[in-house]
């Protein structure tokens, strides 16, 4: 069954890879393009709780997405934000950094806080027709 977290990230609509402990979404609001959330498929709410499974496990995950986004487009830095204010589970905010603008599908996505610290109130929705074809082609490069 699905944790809260991944249900809030729109779970499994937005679902790129699943793996044993985790699972990789596509950020429904993306203050940068591809911005993901990697959450932990544990029902836990604090990082030093999850299993030594999960630990072990993220080293491939975190491999794979950064393979994954870098076939998708260059990007100059990836920020991994583990904030969990909000959502309750473990996850982390994915959210690779581009020096300039990036375009996908006919929209513009800027990266508003590069060089510093990322803008997270700086998004652009994919409900306006983006999900299904970002998802499509994220997963396109997705190591198998």
């Amino acid at each position: 069954m699905a944790n809260a977290t991944q249900l809030k990230f729109g779970y499994p609509n937005t679902l790129i890879k699943e793996y044993d402990h985790w699972c990789v979404l596509l950020r429904p609001l993306q203050p940068t393009l591809g911005s993901l959330v990697l959450v932990c498929l544990e029902d836990e709410t604090a990082f030093a709780q999850i299993s030594q499974g999960a630990f072990n496990e993220l080293k491939t995950v975190t491999q794979e997405i950064e393979a994954g986004l870098g076939a998708f487009r260059s990007f100059e830095k990836i920020n991994y934000i583990m904030l969990m204010m909000v959502d309750p589970n473990v996850h982390f905010h994915v959210l690779p950094r581009y020096g300039s603008l990036q375009t996908f599908n006919g929209y513009e996505f800027p990266d508003v806080g590069w060089p510093a610290a990322p803008d997270l109130s700086a998004n652009i929705d994919l409900d306006n027709g983006l999900m299904s074809p970002l998802l499509s082609g994220i997963k396109e490069f997705w190591p198998r």
